[in-house]
């Protein structure tokens, strides 16, 4: 069973994920995947050189700043980084769903593209614009423009919600455990 997790920057998905994880469950985390490769993958990062050029790696480091300057601000990079990272993020998610039972995959933009659909369930995770903008601020020590530049390239969480099995509220109101729990025997 495949159950992917999502949710805004700074909703909490990865909070989620690591309770699951501390359950015993197995995730899969898209993001880290996707550093990992980006930093290891020769063939990788000779592709994001020749679309984004040298400033993408400064000293051999995947240069963060410049490369979310680039692709936040430009509809068409964003695609073609996509083009180049995801199918093996996928690809390293399908060997390791391959040799697991039920396997969970963070996400932050699994309905932006279309990996919902190989799902057989999903979990948004919700939080205020606020309290994520500062979550986000705090976490990344970037600006409120550079969360809301960041934010403005996702779906909103009313449009996720169409897609959505499952919704989690991570507000702080809304205990997290309980909650998880209770999806789960609705998965089980």
């Amino acid at each position: 069973m495949k159950i992917g997790i999502t949710g805004g920057v700074g909703s909490g998905k990865s909070t989620v994920s690591r309770i699951l994880e501390s359950m015993g469950y197995r995730v899969f985390y898209s993001d880290l995947e996707a550093k990992k490769i980006i930093q290891t993958d020769s063939e990788v990062r000779e592709e994001i050189v020749h679309l984004l050029g040298e400033n993408a790696f400064v000293d051999g480091v995947y240069n963060v700043p410049f490369v979310a300057n680039q692709v936040f601000t430009n509809p068409s990079l964003k695609d073609g980084l996509n083009a180049i990272v995801h199918p093996r993020v996928r690809q390293a998610f399908h060997r390791l769903e391959a040799n697991s039972g039920k396997v969970f995959n963070e996400a932050a933009i699994l309905f932006e593209t279309g990996l919902y659909q190989q799902m057989d369930y999903t979990i948004l995770v919700v939080s205020p614009l606020e309290m994520r903008l500062q979550r986000t601020m705090k976490r990344d020590s970037i600006s409120r423009e550079e969360v809301e530049l960041r934010m403005n390239n996702q779906w909103s969480d009313e449009k996720k919600e169409k897609f959505a099995s499952f919704v989690v509220y991570n507000d702080e109101v809304q205990a997290l455990i309980p909650q998880v729990n209770r999806l789960l025997t609705q998965l089980i």
